[in-house]
């Protein structure tokens, strides 16, 4: 560990003064607020909410929608996963899954629910495909639909990086040595794997839980906490103790989530020296799960489908002639413009100062001896655990009449806050496998440290920083659940745009709007991707 310097001390203090503001004060005001009552402290507004507004009910519908989704999330995740590590498919088609499958990354939840009534509603595209509706699309099915579209991807990338440190060898012994495929599968596989595969569930079920986009396009009567929480704070007669007593109550499964990935965390093991080892042919293995992976990744490409197909129809599904007027009418809109740009400058704005806050925080943790730096991994597991209607919540309530209300500012600080914990791993895992003697070599050279930083750490890190900004970026984008409690008329978002879009029906301005999301994210994601590629280069 390098010693403390006094700008560390600074960079330091400014930090936790940073998430004191705007971390752990909302959701102290939050707790006070949820058990203030006209005649003081109580629980009155938990027992009002479970009386009046039947919470018990959404509740349960939660825990069963993140529950199923969970559960199906983890099964398709790992099925992709191992497909792409234990079969001999194609490189090119591994290539391509492992591309397709995070483009649901790249739009907003709320879209979702749009594309799956398009897709499998009475006139949808699949429906007329098959010539009649498979199922009800509003309440539990569609919502399950919804989330595990959403959840798929994140679970996926977590149980994909774990089998990264499997070693395949013990998969080849195991079979020499006679163990059967059950046997087998059991210890070489999902022994090793047992505390990712159970990330994975925890992650899928937390994302689901807390989502509001989703339920707010599909939900139809059935209610879960997402939808009573924007109910309760944006009906007709807002309930501000109400709200923050909804709010956490949605804190309770989060930090059980937490706990549990903690426990979880005993299961894991690493391979010493683990093998880069290829497994044997095996014709009928690798074309069945080739076979069930491009059908689990069509089903998904399939429900967004729509989006790029319906803008550019006259009046789908009645009139198919192509038009360009849907696409020129939002190019031609002053007002969805301005909204576009101000996603856009929202976005960049999270993506500078969030890397920077996010890359400095692991920095001072892994590569200083100041005695409270692990402070940092407290903030990070909270951040991880604090859903972002929540924070929404929290910021509302703290923030509201001060100058920050309705400012680009507090929607920044809320994404940097709500995305924290990503990015933050990943610096930290970069900087921790970097020389821990350069900022002491530095030092002799006569190099201070603010300048070895500039001019060593973060050349050998510029490729995870690339990682950091992208995945900021692209996140600030989407999101909705946040944001949605602190927009203005002036700092309206595309996400919040959509669902206020909603309300007229006007489903190819959200389709030619979600277009606009997903080539900018792609755009994005690919230059990072280039970024990340040259600094590699260059680094070797």
């Amino acid at each position: 560990m390098y010693k403390a310097k006094p700008e560390m001390r600074i960079m330091l203090a400014v930090l936790l003064l940073l998430f004191t503001v705007f971390l752990f004060l909302p959701l102290l005001l939050l707790f006070i607020r949820s058990l203030e009552t006209g005649q003081g402290f109580s629980l009155a507004n938990y027992a009002a909410v479970w009386s009046e507004r039947d919470i018990g009910a959404s509740a349960l519908n939660s825990l069963k929608i993140s529950a199923a989704t969970a559960c199906l999330s983890t099964v398709l995740g790992f099925t992709l996963a191992y497909a792409l590590h234990c079969t001999r498919m194609y490189k090119s088609m591994k290539g391509i899954l492992r591309t397709v499958i995070i483009i649901p990354m790249l739009l907003p939840t709320i879209t979702y629910g749009f594309a799956i009534m398009y897709s499998l509603g009475n006139q949808g595209l699949i429906t007329r495909m098959l010539g009649r509706q498979l199922f009800d699309i509003y309440g539990f099915n569609g919502m399950l639909i919804g989330y595990v579209v959403y959840t798929l991807p994140p679970a996926f990338l977590l149980i994909h990086n774990a089998f990264k440190y499997v070693d395949k060898k013990f998969i080849i012994v195991s079979h020499l040595m006679g163990d059967g495929t059950f046997r087998s599968f059991a210890n070489t596989i999902l022994r090793p794997l047992a505390g990712a595969l159970g990330g994975a569930f925890v992650l899928s079920f937390i994302l689901s839980f807390t989502d509001f986009g989703i339920p707010a396009s599909v939900g139809g009567t059935y209610n879960v906490l997402a939808t009573q929480l924007y109910e309760v704070m944006l009906g007709s007669i807002p309930d501000m103790h109400q709200g923050a007593a909804i709010s956490v109550m949605m804190l309770a499964p989060a930090v059980f989530g937490i706990w549990l990935l903690q426990r979880l965390e005993k299961l894991n093991f690493h391979y010493d020296n683990a093998a880069d080892t290829e497994l044997p042919h095996h014709r009928v293995r690798d074309s069945v799960l080739a076979a069930i992976s491009i059908v689990i990744v069509l089903g998904m490409l399939s429900i967004f489908a729509i989006m790029f197909i319906a803008p550019w129809l006259n009046r789908y599904p009645y009139d198919t002639t192509f038009t360009l007027k849907h696409v020129m009418s939002i190019v031609q809109s002053s007002d969805l413009m301005k909204v576009y740009a101000n996603s856009l400058w929202v976005a960049l704005l999270t993506s500078l100062l969030g890397t920077a806050i996010a890359y400095w925080a692991a920095l001072l943790n892994v590569r200083s001896s100041l005695k409270i730096r692990s402070s940092m991994d407290t903030v990070s597991m909270i951040t991880n655990t604090v859903p972002g209607m929540v924070l929404g919540i929290a910021y509302l309530l703290l923030f509201n009449g001060s100058d920050l209300k309705g400012t680009f500012a507090i929607l920044v600080f809320c994404n940097i806050v709500h995305f924290f914990t990503t990015p933050y791993l990943m610096a930290k895992n970069a900087l921790s496998k970097m020389n821990p003697s350069w900022e002491t070599t530095g030092e002799l050279l006569g190099d201070s440290w603010i300048k070895t930083v500039y001019r060593v750490i973060v050349p050998n890190s510029a490729a995870t920083i690339f990682d950091m900004l992208g995945y900021f970026f692209m996140n600030a984008m989407v999101t909705i659940s946040g944001v949605i409690f602190l927009v203005s008329a002036q700092t309206s978002v595309v996400a919040s745009k959509i669902k206020e879009l909603q309300h007229f029906a006007k489903f190819n301005e959200i389709f030619v709007l979600s277009m606009f999301i997903f080539f900018t994210n792609l755009l994005i994601k690919l230059l990072c991707d280039y970024g990340q590629r040259r600094m590699m280069t260059k680094n070797k």
